[in-house]
């Protein structure tokens, strides 16, 4: 070949590769990236009427509560009826038909405070067996309550009759709570919880019984009434004419003859009258 054509063959321009290698890699990388139609700007799906719905009844149910209202009822209703019950059991020996109707309508009224807390505002349906277990853990657990607070309330008042309901009502409101709020773990009644428990009450008993010993030696088995009427020295109307009648036949007796003991004033004029003076 000659030189010319050499030199033609240097001066013609290598083939265009970049482009295409520029143009997958311009592919790939634009994978990602949405492209627009002609028609308009890039839309979005929109939802189904049905799906709008559907979260709109789901933030319905999200955002509804419990009346405040029927809490503040049910709260209430729970302490007035274990005060009720806690009331009668300690005053019970004063009389006994009136705090046994208290006992009765504080037993009443913590059963109704139990129902509305856990079968009404939470809308639970739980089956026979499980209700029947509630409340009768429930009201196991307000006497319970009831025995340990009237205890410790009127201690002083009532000594010996708190010092046996205290340690009494700590064990049966440590029993009624497991089987009330955690049913599932009822072994833990005799667990090391339910050991300690009862070393508590029994030392409580012990120490309590003491107590009310050497109160009731100080005081003379002395106590608080509600109602009744305090007897004091003198008593009722009769019984201080009967003490009154009584201290004087005690007395010195009066004379029954008037005749044979004269006065002072007979005995000086019978002796001026010996004497033979004339008044």
């Amino acid at each position: 070949m000659s030189q010319h054509h050499l030199d033609n063959r240097t001066a013609v321009p290598a083939p265009r590769r970049a482009p295409h290698a520029q143009e997958r890699y311009g592919t790939a990388s634009r994978q990602p990236v949405h492209t627009r139609d002609s028609a308009g700007p890039e839309t979005e799906p929109s939802p189904s009427p049905g799906g709008r719905a559907e979260r709109r009844r789901g933030r319905r149910r999200a955002q509804k509560r419990t009346p405040l209202l029927g809490n503040y009822i049910g709260y209430a209703a729970t302490f007035v009826g274990a005060g009720l019950i806690s009331g009668a059991i300690v005053h019970h020996p004063l009389d006994p038909a009136r705090y046994t109707l208290i006992a009765v309508a504080g037993a009443a009224v913590f059963l109704f405070a139990t129902v509305l807390n856990e079968f009404v505002l939470t809308k639970r349906r739980p089956g026979a067996t499980r209700v029947l277990g509630i409340v009768t853990a429930s009201l196991a657990l307000s006497f319970g309550i009831g025995m340990l607070s009237g205890g410790l309330q009127h201690f002083e008042d009532f000594p010996e009759r708190a010092a046996m309901l205290i340690p009494f009502g700590l064990a049966l409101s440590w029993v009624a709570y497991v089987l009330r709020h955690e049913p599932a773990r009822w072994r833990s009644i005799v667990g090391p919880a339910g050991v300690l428990v009862l070393i508590t009450a029994a030392l409580a008993l012990v120490g309590l019984r003491g107590i009310a010993d050497g109160m009731a030696a100080e005081s003379g088995g002395g106590g608080h009434s509600h109602g009744e009427e305090t007897t004091g020295e003198a008593g009722t109307p009769e019984e201080a004419d009967q003490a009154h009648d009584a201290k004087t036949d005690s007395g010195t007796p009066a004379s029954k003859d008037p005749e044979r003991t004269a006065g002072p004033t007979e005995a000086e004029d019978a002796a001026h009258a010996d004497d033979g003076h004339g008044h």
